[in-house]
């Protein structure tokens, strides 16, 4: 049986695969979801004052480098946790866009202790805080039938250093 899948739902899955890539700090798999000529603008939404452009990324080769070492190497027992919601999708034959928030966690486990875990102790062990919030803007081009993200805004809700 062959599934169907809407375009929405193929653009909603590159997000997707657009934050596991930035999860595991992994550019070349980010670079394949990009048009070899893309532009990624990174913005800070100073309120009323309106944004302020913090740095631009042209083309796949520079996004993949910055996304494998502009972005700080994940501690020991340490991740980011990108979660996307509130999609909104406009589609136009083969263009098509979606604006989504965005929340990034610090996710850092406790280590074990050498004798192990003390009697009595359960569940998660560790921390987990928020530490970006914003929306994407994303555009996308259908080529020969693939879709790739041909632009896309990062909007951050508080000062970011780029």
């Amino acid at each position: 049986m062959q599934i169907t899948r809407s375009v929405e739902s193929e653009i909603r899955e590159i997000v997707s695969r657009y934050t596991r890539a930035a999860d595991q700090r992994d550019g070349e798999a980010l670079a394949q979801l990009y048009e070899a000529d893309a532009v990624v603008e990174v913005h800070y939404h100073r309120g009323p004052d309106g944004m302020e452009l913090l740095g631009t990324l042209s083309g796949g080769a520079q996004i993949a480098e910055s996304m494998s070492t502009a972005m700080a190497p994940h501690p020991s027992l340490g991740w980011s946790h990108h979660t996307t919601y509130d999609h909104l999708v406009s589609i136009d034959g083969d263009e098509a866009g979606i604006e989504t928030q965005f929340i990034t966690f610090d996710v850092v486990g406790t280590p074990k202790p050498e004798g192990g875990w003390p009697t009595g102790t359960f569940g998660a062990q560790g921390a987990i805080k928020p530490i970006e919030s914003g929306y994407y803007r994303f555009t996308f081009r259908r080529t020969d039938g693939v879709w790739r993200i041909r632009h896309q805004d990062v909007i951050h809700d508080i000062p970011y250093v780029f």
